[in-house]
C-alpha cells in the first residue's frame, strides 16, 4: 500500500456518515430561495449556469440509491489512486474539452425540471442514502453506468463525492451571493488531504509544498482540480 492509499484509507473510518451530514448541508443550500432565484443565470463557473452547475453538485447523489440497489458489478475495483491517476478524464481536459462539455450539459439536463423539482429529487435521495448507506456491507463496489469497465469501492466513492459537494458548494454559494457552508473538520479533513495529493498529481510536489510554504516562491496556483 503507498503513502497516498494508507491515507486515504485511515480517512474511510467515518466516510458514511460524514458523506450524509455534508450531502444534508448541500441540499439546504440547493433549497434557499437565492438559487431558485438566480437559476437560469450564469455561475462564478465558466459556462456554467446556476441550474446547471446545480444538477451537476447532486445528480450522483440522485443516482446513487437505485445503483445500491442493483446486483453487485462484477467489474474489477480500482483502488482510489488508480481512479484519480489513471481513470478519470475530465482533470486534464480543460473547460473546453468534450468531456467537460458533456459534463455541463449533463447538470442542465438533471436540472431541467426546475428548482423545486431538483430540490425535492435530492432530499428523496439523501433520505434514501440515510437508511441504505447503513445497512450496505463494509465492502462493496459500485459502479456508474458511463464508466469504463471497472468499479470503485463504495466508500472510496462516497469520498470523492464528500470532495466534490465541499467543493461544489462554495461555488454554488458564490455564485448566488450566500456565504460558504461552514463544515466541520470532519468533513473539510479529508477533502483538504484528498485535494493536495490531486494538486501533487498535476504540479508536483516541491510546486505544492512552495504554494503552501513560501508565498516569495509559490506557483501561479496549485490548484488540484
Amino acid at each position: 500500500m503507498t503513502y497516498m492509499e494508507e491515507s486515504w484509507s485511515r480517512r474511510r473510518t467515518r466516510v458514511r456518515e460524514v458523506f450524509l451530514e455534508t450531502a444534508g448541508t448541500v441540499v439546504g443550500l440547493l433549497a434557499e430561495p437565492a438559487v431558485a432565484a438566480a437559476w437560469e443565470k450564469p455561475s462564478a463557473l465558466r459556462d456554467f449556469s446556476v441550474q446547471g452547475l446545480a444538477g451537476h453538485t447532486v445528480w450522483p447523489e440522485l443516482a446513487l440509491p437505485d445503483l445500491l440497489a442493483r446486483p453487485v458489478p462484477e467489474e474489477p475495483v480500482v483502488s482510489l489512486r488508480e481512479y484519480y491517476l489513471e481513470r478519470v478524464t475530465w482533470l486534464d481536459a480543460g473547460v473546453d474539452g468534450a468531456v467537460s462539455v458533456r459534463i455541463r450539459r449533463g447538470g442542465e439536463a438533471t436540472a431541467a425540471d426546475g428548482h423545486e423539482a431538483l430540490v425535492g429529487r435530492a432530499r428523496e435521495a439523501v433520505e434514501r442514502l440515510r437508511t441504505e448507506l447503513h445497512g450496505t456491507p463494509a465492502v462493496r463496489p459500485v459502479r456508474m453506468p458511463s464508466w469504463g469497465d471497472w468499479s470503485l469501492d463504495l466508500d472510496d466513492f462516497l469520498l470523492t463525492r464528500l470532495m466534490e459537494l465541499v467543493v461544489h458548494a462554495d461555488d454554488l454559494a458564490y455564485s448566488v451571493g450566500l456565504p460558504a457552508p461552514d463544515f466541520p473538520e470532519t468533513v473539510t479533513a479529508p477533502v483538504v488531504d484528498l485535494l493536495a495529493r490531486l494538486a501533487v498529481r498535476r504540479h508536483g510536489p516541491l510546486q505544492v509544498i512552495r504554494g503552501l510554504a513560501r508565498a516569495e516562491r509559490a506557483p501561479g496556483s496549485i490548484a488540484g482540480i
